[in-house]
């Protein structure tokens, strides 16, 4: 009756096996892998399978001790402990208010722990500290720092960090060129094509009604002037290519293009 319930245990646990391996399989494992594994798990089944029947059948245990003796040898090894019946040969001398002590081995699971312990110490000394194949907190924090700074860089680069006051102006040909275009776009039909003004206020002289500046122009395209119909424009363009209108727009100043509008706001100074 007990092996009738091992051996449906055991076709359970293949079957149950079975199933999360094509599970596997369907998630683009390789196929190479998931047939080497089940070949494997295979064998150890038939192996196993072939030992209990050596045992129930030609050993007639019927109360599974063959079954149970390596688990029983097993455990002695870990444990040492001596028989209740053999005790009287560990017993020490000592006599305390009654009180005798067995002069019992050290249990070699907790040897194991100890010597495993001394040789993964020496293996953590010889990988950290002596080859330097290891990240100890300081090679570690540095390396945090060095990926902190590449991120950094790239972010700069990215504009993220860009906005009203970090921007700062900016006088490359390439990037006049792309801030002129945008003004071209989306400026133009306020502020005329050369900043003039027409609706808008003209961005060529000292005067400026919500500030001059590289950093005031920066916030004003960015953030708009909605009473006066001016949308705000940092969901249309990124940190970047505001900064280059800005820059463009300050390249204005002092041309003096016709039909300049008449001086609105205050006299800027920087």
């Amino acid at each position: 009756m007990k092996s009738n319930k091992i051996l449906l245990m055991i076709f359970s646990l293949i079957f149950f096996f079975f199933e999360q391996t094509n599970l596997l399989a369907a998630n683009e494992e390789t196929l190479d892998k998931v047939m080497k594994t089940m070949l494997v798990v295979t064998l150890v089944v038939i192996a196993f399978v072939l030992w209990l029947a050596v045992v129930y059948s030609e050993k007639n245990d019927s109360e599974g001790k063959t079954f149970k003796a390596p688990l029983a040898a097993f455990k002695k090894y870990l444990t040492r402990t001596t028989p209740i019946e053999k005790e009287q040969e560990i017993l020490l001398h000592h006599d305390y208010d009654g009180i005798q002590e067995l002069d019992n081995r050290i249990p070699p699971w907790f040897s194991i722990l100890f010597y495993g312990t001394i040789i993964w110490g020496a293996i953590y000394l010889l990988n950290y500290h002596v080859f330097d194949d290891g990240q100890v907190q300081t090679k570690e924090y540095n390396l945090e720092v060095h990926q902190a700074a590449l991120e950094r860089e790239f972010l700069i680069k990215t504009g993220a960090f860009l906005n009203e006051e970090t921007v700062t102006a900016l006088s490359d040909a390439a990037v006049l060129s792309e801030g002129k275009d945008i003004f071209i776009k989306n400026c133009a039909s306020c502020h005329g094509q050369s900043g003039e003004g027409l609706v808008g206020p003209n961005l060529t002289d000292d005067f400026w009604i919500h500030g001059g500046g590289v950093k005031n122009i920066f916030k004003t395209i960015k953030y708009g002037v909605p009473q006066k119909g001016m949308i705000s424009w940092q969901t249309q363009l990124d940190p970047k290519k505001m900064q280059a209108a800005a820059s463009f727009i300050l390249s204005l100043y002092g041309t003096n293009p016709p039909n300049g509008k008449q001086p609105e706001g205050e006299k800027w100074k920087e």
